[in-house]
């Protein structure tokens, strides 16, 4: 369910944007691997955002996120707010009796999959816009249940002073589907059950002292709800009422935001001043943009992105896929059976990882990001500027080593490729290989330097039947200087 609020053409693509990152956020930890009902990690779940109602008071638990964040609004500018969150449905399975009624069942065993009792999570979003600095109201809705965005006491600007309130609510529902086994015969029901939920948002403004115009941008999101819990009702309880996974996404048509991860000198100040409780803002969207910002309940960096090599949603946050997808399609037919049944996103992961073609499985593999600072000056024309001949980490991109001619001295000595040396690295006893080679004579097939400044002596050991397929696969032992003797010594 999401609210009648309808974004301009451009605010809506932005928010595409940075929904994408935002999505990871909404549904990490929503149903892991290996996407069982039954597994232990998806019996404790919703960890992430969770604004639980206030009468749940326990440790660790919140019902309010507050963020704080700068922004250059140009006049005339409008700011766009969604908040997400999911509402928690209990979904119970029921099996049809020979005399017509249904009765609760641990789980129903169908052809293609097994139904259990499972917590599903229904996306909420609260949208609204608002001018900067026109007096008035937001311009928008809080969806069903909530009022046309009302506004609190102010200022002549529209975020100034108090700023705006908009309460909202989602009311109490129940919905059957009937479940049908592959033969067309009804084997029972699924039962859906959702609480009332009910929360404010709150949004207002405050431009500081300084040469520049810098606002403070205060967006607090509360569960307000009056659920009172029984004699035993535990945090299971509590999440029926709970907003889960709550984060917002904000965004200016007219100015800028400030990044408080890597602001400018001059609002390094006003970024200290910034107040952020149980959420953390960074800049959302392409890099060199700074009209967006997720506030998120787990830690970004600015600019957060998906992998584009993930070829959809594994409910990790796209940090290891190929495992993931690889231990997915390991998972034995019953075991896909009963993820198939305990929720449609685990199913379509179960599908996604069984249909993946080689390509997709080829580009999960290997893929390396960051390693592509290169000199442009020195490019070949018609080089890709995104893909060097050779990175950082490889020998032959610095022209300053050479491990087939460099050197070390040792016991006064050169050290270099064709020196034959003995192995002494019982000094060491770093490796129970070292008692193997303690003593064998070894052909130096290159002197290298790491990062650090360490120096290390790549060998082949003499009278090895594989030296030559260790040579030609560049598969060495590694030895400190102080490891070896130059033969001549001996």
């Amino acid at each position: 369910m999401t609210t009648t609020t309808v974004f301009t053409p451009d605010t809506e693509a932005r928010f595409a944007v940075a929904r994408q990152a935002a999505d990871a956020v909404l549904f990490e930890g929503y149903v892991l691997y290996p996407y069982r009902a039954s597994a232990a990690k998806n019996r404790f779940r919703w960890q992430f955002g969770v604004l639980v109602p206030p009468s749940w008071n326990a440790a660790g638990e919140h019902s309010r996120q507050h963020t704080e964040c700068l922004m250059e609004p140009r006049p005339g500018a409008q700011l766009a707010v969604e908040v997400r969150f999911l509402h928690v449905r209990r979904r119970t399975a029921e099996a049809l009796r020979e005399d017509g009624t249904y009765a609760p069942v641990p789980e129903l065993r169908l052809t293609d999959r097994t139904l259990t009792t499972w917590d599903e999570g229904v996306e909420e979003r609260i949208t609204l816009t608002v001018p900067v600095d026109a007096p008035g109201g937001p311009e928008g809705s809080s969806g069903p249940g909530g009022p046309e965005g009302s506004s609190g006491p102010g200022g002549p600007g529209g975020l100034d002073g108090e700023g705006i309130t908009v309460p909202f609510s989602r009311p109490a529902a129940e919905e059957t589907e009937e479940v049908v086994d592959a033969d067309g015969r009804v084997r029972g029901r699924l039962v859906r059950r959702r609480e009332e939920i009910s929360g404010v948002l709150r949004i207002s403004a405050a431009e500081l002292d300084g040469p520049y115009r810098v606002r403070k941008l205060s967006v607090t999101v509360e569960n307000t709800g009056s659920w009172s819990p029984l004699p035993g009702d535990d945090r299971q309880a509590a999440l029926a009422y709970a907003l889960v996974a709550t984060h917002t996404l904000l965004r200016l048509d007219a100015g800028s935001f400030l990044s408080l991860t890597d602001p400018p000198v001059w609002a390094r100040g006003a970024v200290a001043s910034c107040d952020n409780r149980q959420t953390w803002p960074v800049l959302a969207g392409e890099p060199g943009r700074a009209d967006l910002v997720l506030s998120s309940p787990i830690i970004l960096d600015d600019h957060p992105a998906i992998a584009p090599e993930s070829p959809g949603a594994f409910y990790d946050a796209t940090e290891i896929d190929e495992i993931l997808a690889l231990r997915t399609t390991a998972l034995t037919d019953e075991e896909k059976r009963e993820a198939r049944g305990t929720d449609a996103r685990a199913a379509a992961v179960i599908d996604l990882a069984d249909t993946l073609p080689q390509e997709v499985w080829e580009r999960l593999h290997g893929a390396v990001r960051g390693l592509r600072e290169i000199t442009r000056s020195t490019e070949p024309a018609g080089a890709d500027p995104l893909v060097p001949d050779t990175p950082w980490w490889d020998p032959a991109g610095d022209p300053t080593v050479d491990p087939d001619r460099d050197h070390v001295l040792v016991a006064g000595r050169a050290v270099r490729a064709g020196s034959r040396v003995l192995l002494r690295p019982r000094l060491r006893r770093t490796d129970a290989q070292d008692l193997f080679v303690d003593g064998r004579t070894a052909l130096v097939e290159a002197v290298l330097h790491d990062v650090d400044g360490g120096v290390h002596i790549a060998v082949t050991v003499e009278d090895d039947p594989g030296a030559d397929i260790r040579r030609e696969q560049g598969r060495f032992l590694y030895f400190q200087p102080d490891e070896v003797r130059p033969l001549e010594d001996v």
